[in-house]
């Protein structure tokens, strides 16, 4: 520890503590001044002169180092931070240039993604357009296999309900004809009872009414349960007809050979109405059906239809999708002018790609219409200044007209007065204006010393007044004191009087209210007449005021 200590000491003693001594902590060392130069200038020797500039010098050198070496410090730091700021500078040139590398390589990226997507949409969009396209080919096979076998079972179910339709015309035509021969066949037969077999042939009994389930699927083949329907009506009819045909039905006067072949016939005719009826009723569920079946094959063809039109549709979108190809162009901004700037993204559905030459001519030719536009509207401008230039000369002769006209008018209309042939009559016309000049001088002087005499006269006056204005004011005010003192002693003589209640102290206080009276009245009387002479005296005074004013009268020459 000694020895430590000891060493330490010794470094300290010897070096200041370090082992190498810099420049800077040579210049940190201040240098201490002499032990004199606490005393006054005045007890210095010259030894201690001496070493006082001795230590003047020292400090000097000292400063001039330290200035040196702070100039130095400083240049080296100029030129660090100069390297420094061309190192930032060149670091963020070479990232600036990587960031934009970065950001083209990302473009390049994402356009070629975009193409990616594109032809994938392009054949998901082919694949999804050949899917329904061949899913609407095979239905529309199937609604035309469809229409074949509809078409066919129309045909065929027209041709049977013709046949039918003139089966049943047949049998109605003869059903009539059995009507209409009635009177002929029995034309033996006398006329009343030719009536009355008329209207008994007419006659028929309550039939009972047939309920014809047909198949609705096909009509035309064998009907057993309506077959046996027709013939259970037709033998409930024909019993019944077979009442009708009893003796006991007979005309009285009528033969029995007649009425036997009258119920014959009227049989005759009654079984050809049951016929007619059954064919008109399955005529008219046959046609019921063809409307069906007609009905199903419209169907089937506005079906058809259908599928032909989005078959059609989708052909054509197909093409167009075909013909109307995406692709891709690198385009500068300038290059792109459309309308929808405010979207980050433009809708390109209205644009049309043009090329540069196309915008180039037109350029050309708006640049071109625009000069000449411009020439004819220098033109324009400068003869409208043409215009203008000679309406402004055409307005001013029309003025120097009018202004030589006017001068000539004056000189005409000149009127030669008194003072203008006094300066044409007199020679020395100059020396009696001089003179007419200093007697006018004179003549104001004495109105001005008249005028300021009547100024103190109307000042002299109107103090006056206004001195009787304030006595005026002062008696006034004492005759109101007084008055209110006597409304006082008058309302407290009323209250007397309305407390003594006797004749004399009334008449008395009558009398002084009277007095009071007369006297408020005069005294309203002499205020109002001295508020009309001070009224009287304010005009006065006013008039002598304004008279103190110079009046300047115009004076003819």
């Amino acid at each position: 520890m000694e020895k430590s200590n000891a060493r330490q000491r010794a470094l300290y003693d010897m070096m200041g503590g370090v082992l190498e001594i810099k420049k800077e902590d040579i210049l940190k060392i201040e240098i201490p001044p002499p032990p004199f130069v606490s005393k006054p200038d005045t007890l210095w020797n010259e030894e201690e002169k001496k070493v006082f500039k001795e230590y003047e010098k020292k400090v000097k050198e000292l400063n001039e180092e330290r200035e040196k070496y702070r100039k130095t410090l400083e240049t080296e730091l100029k030129k660090l931070q100069t390297s420094i700021q061309e190192t930032t500078q060149t670091f963020d040139d070479t990232v600036s240039k990587l960031f934009e590398r970065k950001v083209k390589s990302e473009m390049v990226i994402y356009q070629e993604e975009l193409k990616i997507n594109n032809l994938l949409y392009s054949l998901l969009l082919d694949e999804e357009l050949s899917t329904r396209e061949a899913g609407l080919n095979h239905f529309l096979d199937k609604k035309r296999k469809e229409k074949l076998s509809t078409a066919e079972a129309v045909q065929v179910a027209r041709a049977q309900v013709d046949a039918y339709r003139e089966t049943y015309d047949n049998l109605a035509a003869e059903d009539k004809i059995l009507e209409r021969g009635f009177k002929k066949e029995f034309s033996d037969v006398p006329a009343h009872h030719i009536e009355h077999l008329f209207k008994l042939y007419k006659r028929r009994p309550r039939a009972q009414k047939i309920k014809m389930h047909l198949d609705t699927a096909n009509p035309y083949g064998d009907r057993p349960g309506s077959a046996r329907a027709y013939k259970e009506a037709l033998a409930h009819l024909m019993k019944a007809i077979d009442e009708m045909d009893g003796p006991e039905n007979m005309p009285e006067g009528l033969e029995l050979p007649v009425w036997e072949r009258f119920c014959l016939a009227r049989r005759t005719k009654v079984e050809s109405e049951q016929l007619v009826k059954r064919k008109a009723l399955a005529l008219a569920e046959m046609q019921a059906f063809l409307q069906t079946r007609m009905d199903d094959d419209e169907k089937i063809r506005m079906d058809t239809e259908k599928i032909l039109n989005e078959l059609n549709t989708l052909r054509e979108e197909k093409m167009r999708f075909q013909l109307d190809l995406t692709v891709q162009f690198l385009l500068k901004q300038g290059q792109v002018e459309l309308e929808s700037a405010a979207e980050l993204i433009p809708d390109y559905t209205d644009a049309i790609l043009l090329h540069k030459s196309v915008i180039e001519e037109l350029n050309c030719t708006i640049r071109a219409q625009g000069e000449k536009k411009i020439a004819s509207m220098v033109e324009s401008k400068d003869f409208s200044k043409g215009i203008f230039q000679l309406e402004w000369e055409h307005k001013k002769m029309k003025m120097l007209m009018e202004d030589l006209n006017q001068r000539a008018r004056d000189i005409q209309n000149l009127h030669v007065s008194r003072d203008r042939q006094l300066f044409l009559r007199i020679l020395n016309y100059d020396s009696r204006i001089t003179h007419q000049v200093s007697v006018m001088e004179q003549t104001f002087g004495v109105m001005d010393k008249l005028h300021k005499k009547k100024v103190k006269n109307c000042q002299k006056v109107f103090k006056d007044l206004e001195k009787r204005i304030s006595l005026k004011e002062q008696a006034n005010y004492k005759l109101s004191q007084e008055l209110q003192e006597m409304l006082v002693s008058v309302s407290e003589r009323r209250h007397i009087f309305e407390a003594a209640d006797t004749r004399l102290v009334s008449e008395k206080a009558a009398k002084e209210h009277y007095q009071n009276i007369v006297q408020r009245r005069q005294l309203v009387d002499l205020a109002k007449e001295q508020a009309q002479e001070i009224s009287v005296l304010q005009a006065e005074v006013e008039r002598l005021r304004m008279r103190t004013f110079p009046a300047l009268f115009e004076m003819e020459y």
